[in-house]
């Protein structure tokens, strides 16, 4: 069997074009605008992150909510039913609260803002699954079993009583490339970039659109931003 290529070397070149980081600083802060007006709930983020990152059956680190009192049910609004989304997944928080309770500090926060996990260090105390106010840490609770008889993505599996999470794609960002969920939108409800640098999307979509945090009040200061809806509106940014 041939030796496995990055997932950005398999790509055509015009796919890497279009999945390339853009605007840039030189020390890049990254966050991601979710746009609740596009997002059509199809889960393919989700799937796709699952195949990236090898994770496993019955474990999910990216999740579409629906966003009301029930699941995929439209609600009214504005004299008419309407139904929106709410993808959620790691939030890398600037102030993350699983980084303080961990006894290992197995879960530290990167210059570049991401929140990230050493394996080897972790002890499965589940802390911060405890503390994260999102929910979005899962346990590998035992032998991970996977839909295909061979390995997934371009991630080794981590080891089993550990933590997981969603990490940006870190080995995409590495090559100058989004994040898998970013790239394989197909309603490009997605947005990801640097909020060091004042002309990239992330920051002009953050101060055009009103753009809020979740949980805004637990002071976790989420680097995930997210666009409400705007009432009859096209799909134009």
């Amino acid at each position: 069997m041939p030796d496995k290529v990055s997932p950005i070397e398999a790509l055509p070149a015009a796919s890497r074009a279009f999945g390339e980081l853009r605007a840039v600083s030189a020390e890049p802060r990254w966050a991601m605008v979710v746009d609740l007006e596009r997002c059509i709930g199809c889960w393919s983020c989700c799937v796709i992150c699952k195949s990236e990152n090898n994770v496993p059956l019955g474990m999910w680190w990216n999740r579409i909510n629906t966003v009301g009192a029930a699941l995929d049910t439209p609600r009214e609004e504005h004299g008419g039913l309407a139904m929106h989304w709410m993808p959620l997944a790691c939030q890398h928080c600037e102030n993350p609260a699983c980084t303080k309770v961990c006894p290992v500090k197995a879960t530290y926060s990167r210059e570049d803002g991401l929140v990230v996990q050493d394996d080897e260090r972790c002890i499965g105390c589940r802390y911060c699954l405890v503390a994260c106010p999102y929910g979005v840490r899962v346990f590998n609770w035992g032998r991970p079993e996977y839909p295909v008889p061979f390995p997934m993505g371009m991630v080794e599996p981590r080891p089993v009583g550990t933590m997981e999470k969603c990490t940006f794609c870190i080995h995409r960002l590495s090559e100058g490339q989004v994040p898998s969920c970013i790239w394989s939108c197909p309603a490009q409800a997605r947005v990801f970039g640097d909020l060091n640098h004042p002309d990239s999307e992330v920051n002009r979509l953050i101060r055009e659109r009103a753009a809020f945090q979740l949980l805004e009040e637990r002071g976790t200061d989420p680097q995930v931003f997210y666009l409400p809806p705007r009432r009859k509106r096209g799909w134009e940014r």
